[in-house]
Formats: structure tokens, C-alpha cells, sequence
């Protein structure tokens, strides 16, 4: 079965209430749980917290006399697991979140506000916790919410479906709330250097079908999603010294400024602030597509963006995907306290 069927199965579980759609078959199950085991002793150790990097990103925005209209920051809100609250790396300055913030108040001449409720260790069924602390605040709307989330759903072997479904309501709830959402799709573990043949392969498949299903329904609710299973997966096998942290399992602080360049142009796009058009750019392959065949090609190369297109046809709703050029992030200063 194609990955689109797959995960259209998925994501139609997901929003009818189906059962869970298993990804692994039963007879790998043994070699499978020997697997686990074994990584779980290769793998980890040293999960410090990660450093706090709520506060205000580009404060100097705010104070260029003559410029009254930057004097309003943008509010932006990080919810997901471990990757998103950026454990594994010891200054605020480097996690993703604070890259994001940094890289959009300097796309947008703005300051940036953060506040960070990401949990390590997180599956999809934090998210409602995470989306209630996010609107708890009716003075603190979010203009703009990145959400990574996924690797913990597969390592917990939670039902794909029951992943998606939570990850649509929450994305339902952001939405409506006034908020753009953009989500990271379920990384690639098959790329964990210490994690062996065949839980190497079928920790691959089942990433990039939960990616491509979360993609789905990101997309039926308003969201936008970067894929970055494949774009980090090259990288980490071909460096791992380099972009996983000393656990051997979360990235680095290069391994985030990786993810953190992808996600930057979507993020930017779905404020209306990157340079490119929005329509799609033929030279790049861009285009647009039923949102499973789409999703499908994003689980498949890392850094493709999938966003809302056109309303439901025969096949279902569209989708465009594009491949936003990416931009270097630079030195990132630890944030400024949030004013009170």
C-alpha cells in the first residue's frame, strides 16, 4: 500500500473515530521489542532540562525611534516534546524555539515574544494540556504556534490515529483561537545512529507514515507543516558527532539550527512576511496536489512545506507544497525577560 493510502487511512481513523491502524506487523514484533531493548541501552542518558528560552527576541526592533508600527511584538508560542523545547543543549540561545524567534523578528523588524510550553517526553495527548496553558492568557493571544511532535508517539507505540486525532484538535483549537499554526511532522528515527537493522527500517517507515498522516490533518484544519524527517536524516547519519547532542539521540545545537532553518521560511509565510510568492514555482517541483499524494512527497524530502489550497473536490482537499529557499540563522542571544 502507498504511503498516501496509508496515511489517508490514517488521518480518515483519526477524524471518524477508527480504531488504531497497526503500522508494525505482528510477526516483527519479537525482533522488534529485542530492538528496542537494546537501543533503549545504547541510547540516552545525561537528559538534563532543557535551558528556559521564553522572553523577547529582537527587543532593539521596539525602540528605532520613528518606527511606532514595530513597537508591537509578535507573539509566538512553541508547544511539542523534547526536540521543541530543545533538550540536549545547554544555552536558551540555541534551542529551536529561540532560533525561531530570533530569525522572525528579523524577517518581520519586530520584536518577538516566546513563550515555550513544550514537555520532554511528550506524546500528542499533551497537547491539549500544552494548547490550554498556550490561550490561558485572554491578554496573550498567539499571532503564530510552532508545534514538533511525533517521535514519542512512535517510540510509545501510541496508535497512529489516536496521534493524529489529537494533533488535529489541537491544531482546531489554535486555529480558532486566531492563531497561524505551523507544525514539524514526526522526525525520522531511523537516523538514531544506535539503533540497529531492522528497528532502523521499520522505525523509518513508521515515522514517515506518521508524518505523512499528521500532515493530512494539519491541513484539514488550517495548519501548515514542514517535513523534517528526511532533511534531518542525510545530515545526522552523515555527521552524527556533529548534529546529535551527547545522548546520541537529540540534536545539537547545529542539529536545531538544521531544523530550525527549515521550519523559518513556513513560519514566516504563514505571517505573510517571506519574500517568495505563494504560488507555486515549477522549476522547484512545487505544485499543487490532492493533500495525501502531497503529504506523501513531503514525508519524503525534508523542508517541504504543505499548506491549505482549495476547498474539497472528488479526491479530497488540495494542498500546495512547496520548497521554500531557507536561510542561515545566525548567533542567537539568550532572550530579554518578557515585560510584566
Amino acid at each position: 500500500m502507498s504511503r498516501a493510502r496509508v496515511a489517508r487511512r490514517i488521518a480518515a481513523g483519526a477524524a471518524y473515530g477508527g480504531g488504531g491502524i497497526g503500522l508494525i506487523g505482528a510477526a516483527t514484533v519479537g525482533v522488534v521489542l529485542a530492538e528496542v531493548q537494546l537501543a533503549k541501552r545504547t541510547v540516552g542518558g545525561g537528559h538534563a532540562d532543557p535551558p528556559r528560552s521564553d522572553g523577547r527576541y529582537g527587543r532593539a526592533y521596539g525602540e528605532e525611534p520613528g518606527r511606532p508600527d514595530c513597537s508591537e511584538p509578535v507573539r509566538f508560542a512553541m508547544l511539542g516534546d523534547s526536540t521543541a523545547a530543545g533538550q540536549g543543549v545547554h544555552r536558551a540561545g540555541q534551542t529551536p524555539g529561540a532560533l525561531l524567534a530570533a530569525g522572525l523578528a528579523a524577517v518581520a523588524e519586530r520584536p518577538v515574544d516566546l513563550r515555550n510550553v513544550a514537555l520532554p517526553g511528550a506524546q500528542s495527548d499533551d497537547l491539549d494540556r500544552q494548547v490550554t496553558l498556550v490561550l490561558s492568557d485572554p491578554a496573550w493571544v498567539p499571532d503564530v504556534c510552532v508545534i514538533m511532535i511525533g517521535a514519542n508517539d512512535v517510540t510509545h507505540r501510541m496508535p497512529p490515529t489516536r496521534s493524529v486525532r489529537h494533533l488535529s484538535a489541537a491544531v482546531r483549537r489554535l486555529r480558532t483561537a486566531g492563531a497561524e499554526v505551523v507544525v514539524g511532522t514526526c522526525p525520522d528515527l531511523g537516523t538514531v545512529e544506535n539503533v540497529y537493522q531492522p528497528l532502523r527500517w521499520l522505525a523509518r517507515r513508521v515515522s514517515r507514515q506518521l508524518a505523512a498522516a499528521q500532515t493530512i490533518g494539519v491541513v484539514e484544519q488550517g495548519g501548515r507543516t514542514v517535513s523534517l524527517g528526511d532533511l534531518l536524516g542525510p545530515e545526522f547519519a552523515a555527521n552524527p558527532r556533529e548534529l546529535f547532542g551527547p545522548d546520541n539521540y537529540h540534536p545539537s545545537a547545529e542539529g536545531y539550527a538544521t531544523a530550525a532553518m527549515a521550519v523559518l521560511p513556513t513560519l514566516c509565510a504563514a505571517l505573510g512576511l517571506w519574500p517568495e510568492e505563494e504560488r507555486p514555482d515549477i522549476s522547484r517541483r512545487e505544485g499543487f496536489l490532492p493533500v495525501a499524494r502531497a503529504a506523501a512527497q513531503a514525508a519524503a524530502e525534508g523542508g517541504t512545506e504543505v499548506t491549505p489550497a482549495m476547498p474539497a473536490g472528488p479526491r479530497g482537499p488540495w494542498a500546495l507544497l512547496k520548497r521554500r529557499r531557507r536561510r542561515r540563522i545566525h548567533h542567537t542571544p539568550d532572550p530579554s525577560p518578557l515585560p510584566r
